[in-house]
C-alpha cells in the first residue's frame, strides 16, 4: 500500500479542508502544512507571506525553502500501518516555482517552465525519489485552467496583480501536468458540496488503493435544517416533517456533543464557525452511516448564522435551510412561560446570529396562519427535494383512438381552454382507458385532468356547459387542480399516481403551457399513496355488495382498484382493469384458485360472476390485515 497520498491544486479548492475531513478516520494520518517542516517559514511569515514570497526574498532562497520542506516532509517518518495524507505533492512543487518564476521574473510560459527547471536542478534527484513514494490526487476548480483561475480568485477578499497573475499560471501549469500523467487522479471541484468531493477521494483511495476508508453517507441523505427565533414552530415543523415524510428527528447540540466526545473535544461551543459546523457533519455522518435505510434527516435549531453557512459549504444540495418566522406577539402568546421568556430567549439567539439565517435561508415560511399552511409549505418544500420535476410529454388527438365523437369534442374544447394567447387551463390531458387506447363504448368514460387557477372556474363551467350536448351521452370525468396543489403533492393517491404518470412520459398530455414543469412523484410515495384508494375502494365494494341490485360496472371496477393498488405495492404497474386483476391472481394463485383471465372479463358483463370476483378479492385484501383469515 502506498504510504503517501498527496493532495495537490490551485489555491482555494479545498485541500487542506479534505486532508482534515479524510484524517478523523481511524488508519489515515495527516501530514501536517509544509512549514511545519522548515524553521525559515517563521521569518517568512513575520515578514507578510506575500511580500517574501513575491518581492522581499531572492526567488533562490524561495525555492530553496519550498523544496526543502516537501523533502523533510517526505523523508519523516510514517507511522506502521497507516496512510499519511500531504497537502501539495511533489508535483505542486513544480507548478509553484513557474507560476513564481513567471510573476517575478516577468517571464512567458515557456521561459518560466524552462527557469523552474534549473532552480529545482540542485534538488532534482531527491525530489525524484520522493515523488515515487506519493500517490497524487490534482484538485481542480474547473476543467479549464481560465475558469480555475477565476474560482480560485473570487474567494480572496483582496487580490492584486501579481497575484492575479500567479493563480492564472498556477493553473494553467498544473492543468499541463495532469494531462502529462503526473498526477494518479483527477478531482474537478467545481460548485459541488465539500462533502461529495470527499466521497469521491475516498473511492478513489477504497477503490485504487484499498485503504479501507467508508464512502460518505451523507451523500444519499436530505437533511432539512430549521431555524427561527423562539416559539416561531420549529419543533411543529420537525414533527410533521417525522410523522407524514419519515424525517428522522435530530437535536444540534446531541449531534455536536456525540461528534465532539468521538474527537476528544471538552468544548464543542468553544470553536469557530467552520470547526463547529464540521463537528456538525461528522455527528450527522455517524447518524447516518448507522442508519444507513435513512435518506431523509431532520436537525433542530440553526442559532448561529456562520457555522450555518459553512455547513451549506459542507452539504450543498443535500441541505435545505427552513427559517420559520412569525410576529413577535404570535410568539409571545404561544409561550406557556410568557413574554419575558421570549425576549430571553429571542435575545440569546439574535447573539449567535440566528436571526441572520434568514438572509441565506432556502425556504421562509411565514408561520403567523393556519396550521395547515405550515405543513402545505412543508409538504412543497419536501417534495422539491423528493420529486424532479418534468415537462409533459404530448399527444396528438387521433393518436387516442377514441370515437370521432369524443375525437371532436376534444378538439373543441382545446379550441375553447387552451388558446394559446389567453388559456384557461396550463395542462389538459386524458386519462383512464381513453390515454390508453383502451376506451369502450358504452362501459367507459372519458376522463380528463386540468391544470388550472380557482378564478378560471366560471369560464371553465361555461366551457363545459358550451360543449356537453357533443358527449352524446358519455359521461364526464372533468378534474380541475391548481399547480401549486400538484406542487405540494395536495392530491389524491388517483391524482397523485396522474402526476407520476405524466412525468415519466406514461400519461403524454392534449396540451400545456410551454413553461409548465410539474414535480414527479417517486415510485414509493405514488405507491403509499394508493393505499388510501385500496381502502376506499374496499369500502365501496362492500357498499355494493350489500346494494339489492349491484352497479355491475363500478362493482368491477372499485375490485380492479384494490388490485392495481396491491400491485403497485409490489412494484407492479397495470393500467388496464382485467389486466391488473389476471396479474392478482398469477401472483397469490393460492388465494384465487378458479379464478382467471376468462373469470376476469366475464365479470364485467355477468353479475354473478362480478360478484363472485369482488368477494374473492375483498377477502384476499381483507387477509392482508393482522388476525384477519380468508373465508373458507
Amino acid at each position: 500500500m502506498v504510504a503517501t497520498v498527496a493532495l495537490s491544486g490551485p489555491d482555494n479548492v479545498g485541500k487542506t479542508t479534505q486532508i482534515r475531513l479524510l484524517a478523523r478516520r481511524a488508519g489515515v494520518v495527516d501530514a501536517g502544512s509544509l512549514d511545519a517542516y522548515d524553521p525559515r517559514w517563521a521569518e517568512a511569515h513575520a515578514r507578510g507571506l506575500a511580500d517574501w514570497w513575491f518581492r522581499s526574498a531572492a526567488v533562490e532562497q524561495v525555492v530553496d525553502v519550498l523544496a526543502c520542506s516537501h523533502l523533510a516532509r517526505a523523508a519523516s517518518a510514517v507511522p506502521a500501518g497507516m496512510v499519511r495524507l500531504a497537502d501539495r505533492g511533489m508535483p505542486m512543487l513544480d507548478a509553484s516555482v513557474v507560476a513564481t518564476a513567471a510573476v517575478r521574473e516577468r517571464l512567458s510560459y515557456d521561459a518560466a517552465i524552462y527557469r523552474a527547471g534549473v532552480l529545482l536542478a540542485p534538488y532534482r534527484g531527491d525530489l525524484a525519489r520522493a515523488a515515487q513514494a506519493e500517490w497524487g490526487v490534482l484538485l481542480l476548480h474547473a476543467a479549464e485552467p481560465s475558469d480555475g483561475a477565476a474560482r480560485a480568485l473570487a474567494r480572496e477578499r483582496r487580490v492584486t496583480a501579481r497575484y492575479a497573475a500567479y493563480q492564472r499560471v498556477l493553473n494553467a501549469h498544473l492543468h499541463s501536468l495532469a494531462d502529462s500523467g503526473r498526477f494518479a487522479a483527477t478531482i474537478v471541484v467545481a460548485d459541488r458540496a465539500i462533502l461529495d468531493v470527499q466521497h469521491e477521494l475516498r473511492a478513489l483511495l477504497r477503490d485504487r488503493l484499498g485503504v479501507p476508508v467508508p464512502g460518505v453517507a451523507l451523500r444519499q441523505v436530505q437533511v432539512a435544517a430549521l431555524g427561527g427565533l423562539s416559539e416561531s414552530g420549529k419543533s411543529t415543523a420537525g414533527a410533521y416533517l417525522a410523522t407524514r415524510h419519515g424525517y428522522a428527528r435530530l437535536k444540534i447540540g446531541y449531534l455536536l456533543q456525540v461528534a465532539a466526545d468521538a474527537c476528544g473535544i471538552a468544548d464543542v461551543y468553544a470553536l469557530d464557525d467552520v470547526a463547529m459546523a464540521e463537528m456538525l457533519a461528522l455527528g450527522l455522518e455517524s447518524y447516518c452511516a448507522a442508519h444507513h435505510f435513512q435518506r431523509r434527516v431532520s436537525i433542530e435549531s440553526l442559532h448561529r448564522a456562520g457555522m450555518t453557512a459553512e455547513l451549506v459549504k459542507l452539504l450543498g444540495d443535500h441541505l435545505t435551510v427552513i427559517y420559520l418566522e412569525a410576529s413577535a406577539s404570535l410568539r409571545a402568546a404561544r409561550s406557556v412561560a410568557g413574554p419575558a421568556d421570549v425576549r430571553e430567549r429571542d435575545g440569546v439567539k439574535r447573539s449567535r446570529g440566528a436571526a441572520r439565517i434568514r438572509k441565506s435561508a432556502d425556504a421562509v415560511v411565514d408561520n403567523g396562519g393556519p396550521r395547515i399552511a405550515l405543513y402545505r409549505a412543508l409538504d412543497q418544500i419536501t417534495a422539491s427535494k423528493r420529486w424532479p420535476v418534468a415537462r409533459p410529454e404530448r399527444v396528438c388527438i387521433p393518436d387516442l383512438g377514441l370515437p370521432s365523437r369524443l375525437a371532436a369534442y376534444l378538439t373543441a374544447l382545446l379550441r375553447l381552454v387552451a388558446d394559446p394567447a389567453a388559456p384557461l387551463v396550463s395542462l389538459l390531458a386524458v386519462t383512464g382507458s381513453g390515454a390508453r387506447g383502451k376506451y369502450q363504448h358504452g362501459w367507459s368514460d372519458l376522463d380528463v385532468l386540468a391544470v388550472a387557477e380557482q378564478d378560471k372556474l366560471s369560464d371553465m363551467r361555461a366551457a363545459l356547459g358550451q360543449l356537453a350536448h357533443q358527449l352524446g351521452g358519455v359521461k364526464l370525468g372533468f378534474t380541475i387542480v391548481s399547480a401549486a396543489e400538484c406542487a405540494t403533492g395536495a392530491l389524491t393517491p388517483r391524482l397523485l399516481h396522474a402526476l407520476a404518470l405524466i412525468g415519466t412520459g406514461r400519461l403524454p398530455v392534449l396540451w400545456c403551457t410551454d413553461s409548465l414543469a410539474l414535480p414527479c412523484p417517486d415510485r414509493e410515495s405514488d405507491a403509499l399513496a394508493s393505499l388510501g384508494d385500496g381502502v376506499a375502494a374496499a369500502i365501496e365494494i362492500r357498499r355494493q355488495l350489500i346494494k339489492p341490485v349491484p352497479d355491475m360496472r363500478s362493482l368491477y371496477k372499485v375490485t380492479a382498484v384494490v388490485a392495481k393498488v396491491a400491485l403497485r405495492a409490489e412494484g407492479e404497474e397495470h393500467p388496464d382493469d382485467a389486466d391488473a386483476l389476471v396479474a392478482l391472481f398469477h401472483r397469490f394463485p393460492g388465494s384465487f384458485q378458479g379464478l382467471g383471465a376468462v373469470a376476469a372479463g366475464v365479470a364485467r358483463h355477468d353479475e354473478q360472476g362480478a360478484i363472485r370476483l369482488a368477494h374473492a378479492v375483498l377477502a384476499w385484501w381483507l387477509a392482508t390485515l393482522p388476525g384477519t383469515r380468508p373465508p373458507q
